[in-house]
């Protein structure tokens, strides 16, 4: 709280005075303004005599409670003298509507249009300079007790206001300027004047060209207000319900809206929006309304927010189109071999086993890097792009296993059992060996194709060159292609079935992953010209 001045624009302890019986005695949820005045009056409490003793000389008598169609409120007191009063406060306008008179140089003079005029030209001066203006007025002797309501508020005495200034966050230009940059528009809703908020706005580097009333917002059926939203930055004298209001019409325009804020008269906005966002100082009310609440001043927080959602749905599509569009071609190729093939490609211990190993692998996916130009704009999930995603990629890993069927069974098999195929070796032993050479090698391909696809898919860029993955998907990712490799050569191989390859499968093998790379990135560009974006 700044000042407590008389009509004239002097300060007056009085002013400030009757405002501290009206917040102390009420007994609704005190606001910010409220505990201002209260914190004000003890502070002066030594140095101004009008206010010493002050909560000893009254006691309430009645109270008509705050709302937001009249924005205002009164409480009774009576002093020790038996002398009854009603004191007001609330927005100017409004009180202004109630007042038939003003304490005008010590006198109690009728309120004119001049002194109005005169009025209206020092708060606008206030607001001008950002701060919100409340007024104070009093009534002697009102209606007998127990029958005080709204009707008594009329005929009163204008005495001064009450001027607070609320300036915004030092981190708040900063903050809309990033969400900005990162497709986020900012609107703000106030219940403040248009004077104040103008005055706030051009301080964060918000513009005010476009500017609505809640008088204007009333007056619009939704289709004039869904098409005014989109393009208005600033709402300025709003209720909750308005603010509620205007919420729901940007989400009924394809929007995802967060509210932020920290009263009372924000939580029913808070609740219509799809994130509520509050302060660990807000009222309690705002703070149950919320599904956020910050405890850090820092507004920069917001940006670490977003950025943190979208990089958490980044490697969360990630692992979702890539694990589909993966099983999907291991399924493919696994049904195409089976048609074939004499044996079964692989058995269930060796996909279970493969699983098990990419499944490690794609753990470090979570805290995996993304492009800054995935981070810059928004995303909405689609259900429908992991289908297209998954026919598109999928058969690519499918080509380059039937590749591996025809290298394995034509000519590394054979290497392995004197130039014979399958079906020209009699002996079990010889057969058994056949498939155990075969399934090694298409294990280990599939670990690598199936491995190799996550750095392919991370990113639209070019892997390994423009984009990097983080070092824990790195390690994961080679460590898995390590250990399904060396598998074949080992005890654990044996016991399951599978054999020793020689050093030309591995020859074979980079060819294969080569090609298989060069192509998974020509139809990843071939999906993104098609659909606009790979995740």
């Amino acid at each position: 709280m700044e000042y407590h001045l008389d009509i004239e624009g002097n300060e007056d302890p009085r002013v400030l005075r009757h405002g501290f019986l009206n917040s102390y005695y009420q007994t609704g949820l005190k606001n910010l303004m409220d505990i201002a005045i209260i914190d004000r009056t003890n502070e002066l409490q030594e140095q101004e005599v009008q206010l010493q003793g002050i909560q000893s000389n009254y006691e309430k008598v009645d109270e008509i409670p705050f709302d937001f169609e009249r924005r205002r409120m009164s409480v009774v007191v009576a002093d020790k003298n038996g002398k009854t009063q009603m004191i007001t406060k609330g927005a100017v306008e409004e009180m202004l509507r109630v007042c038939e008179f003003a304490e005008y140089e010590g006198k109690v003079e009728p309120l004119t249009d001049q002194m109005r005029n005169k009025i209206l030209t020092k708060v606008e001066e206030l607001n001008e300079s950002g701060m919100r203006v409340i007024a104070v007025a009093q009534k002697t002797n009102p209606s007998p007790e127990g029958a005080f309501s709204v009707a008594d508020e009329a005929d009163m005495v204008l005495i001064g206001y009450l001027a607070f200034l609320d300036p915004p966050k030092e981190t708040a230009a900063a903050a809309i300027k990033a969400l900005h940059g990162y497709g986020v528009n900012v609107k703000v809703l106030t219940g403040d004047n248009e004077k104040v908020t103008c005055c706030i706005c051009k301080q964060v580097g918000l513009s005010t060209k476009y500017l609505l009333l809640g008088t204007q917002v009333d007056a619009m059926d939704d289709d004039q207000l869904a098409k005014e939203a989109e393009k208005t930055t600033v709402f300025a004298k709003l209720s909750p319900v308005q603010k509620a209001r205007v919420v729901k019409i940007l989400q009924k325009n394809g929007h995802v809206v967060g509210y932020m804020g920290d009263g009372i008269n924000d939580a029913a906005a808070m609740k219509a929006s799809d994130v509520g966002i509050s302060v660990d100082t807000a009222v309690d009310i705002a703070k149950e309304s919320a599904d956020t609440i910050l405890l850090e001043k820092d507004l920069m927080v917001l940006e670490k927010g977003i950025l943190e959602g979208r990089k958490t749905y980044a490697n969360m599509i990630k692992y979702i189109k890539m694990t589909a569009s993966s099983n999907f071609g291991n399924m493919f190729s696994v049904l195409a071999a089976s048609a074939f093939l004499p044996f079964l490609p692989m058995t269930a211990i060796h996909l279970i086993l493969l699983n098990l190993i990419y499944d490690i692998s794609c753990t470090a996916i979570p805290w995996d890097n993304v492009d800054i130009e995935f981070l810059a704009v928004p995303k909405k999930w689609d259900a429908s792009s992991v289908s297209k995603f998954m026919l598109w990629i999928g058969p690519t890993s499918s080509i380059f296993d039937i590749a591996t069927y025809l290298v394995m069974y034509f000519v590394i098999c054979p290497l392995m059992s004197g130039g014979l195929l399958y079906h020209q070796i009699s002996d079990p032993q010889m057969q058994d060996a056949f498939v155990a050479v075969f399934q090694a090698g298409w294990f280990i391909e599939s670990m690598w194709s199936q491995t190799l696809v996550i750095h392919m898919i991370r990113t639209a860029k070019v892997p390994f060159i423009q984009s990097h993955a983080a070092v824990p998907v790195t390690i994961l990712t080679l460590g898995g292609i390590l250990t399904a490799t060396i598998i074949p050569f080992t005890g654990l191989g044996s016991a399951i079935g599978l054999a020793a390859l020689p050093a030309v499968y591995f020859a074979i093998l980079a060819a294969v992953i080569v090609c298989y790379m060069g192509v998974a990135t020509f139809m990843k560009k071939m999906y993104v010209r098609r659909y606009g974006e790979l995740l």
